[in-house]
């Protein structure tokens, strides 16, 4: 591995590549684009965000769904966020583990399945929905696929219809921190949670 490259995702400092820009450098579309997540649930342009900016049209489409899986989805906020963490933990983005950590607290999610996740460990005496979004999480995530006893679990506790937006919501957050990771954007200042550490390697 090159000396400047950065294990782990963002779990070392370095330089933002693309951060917000100028506004005087930005075009229409990229104001639109801007706009509209000053104006909706997120009231501002932060995250994934900032390096979206270059491809407005994208943009606008990635908020679209983060919308529906973040503020609609049927799945509880409680599962959610749980797999939400379990993403950025697998990705080690400082940003969404320093937002969602205390997201997920707060819906309900126990701190020592926090600081289980936290240190790459696999959380004990799990609720049964949490155990079975978490190991559908864990094991789409490293084997790109789930087992049958995997997905049954899921199914029971979550219907067809969960199964298909928690596959979705792992998908779409593994897709925003890797975005952030290469543009290497920084966790908002602030953050209450404690930052990832680099996994062993």
């Amino acid at each position: 591995m090159p000396a400047e490259a950065t294990p782990q995702g963002f779990a070392r400092a370095a330089a933002q590549r693309l951060p917000m820009p100028a506004a005087s450098a930005m075009n229409d579309a990229q104001r639109a684009a801007a706009q509209a997540l000053i104006d909706g649930p997120r009231k501002g342009v932060y995250g994934p965000f900032l390096p979206l900016l270059r491809s407005p049209q994208l943009l606008e489409r990635v908020a679209k769904m983060g919308e529906y899986l973040r503020f609609e989805s049927v799945l509880d906020a409680r599962i959610r966020e749980l797999a939400t963490c379990a993403v950025a933990r697998h990705t080690s983005n400082q940003f969404e583990w320093l937002m969602h950590a205390p997201l997920a607290l707060k819906a309900g999610v126990a701190q020592a399945t926090l600081d289980a996740l936290h240190a790459g460990a696999r959380p004990k005496q799990l609720p049964r929905d949490e155990e079975a979004a978490l190991d559908f999480t864990r094991e789409l995530l490293a084997t790109h696929g789930t087992s049958d006893a995997a997905y049954a679990d899921a199914l029971a506790c979550f219907g067809e219809q969960g199964v298909v937006e928690l596959a979705a919501l792992i998908g779409y957050f593994a897709m925003v921190c890797w975005v952030m990771n290469v543009a290497r954007t920084p966790a908002q200042a602030g953050a209450a949670a404690q930052p990832l550490d680099a996994l062993p390697q």
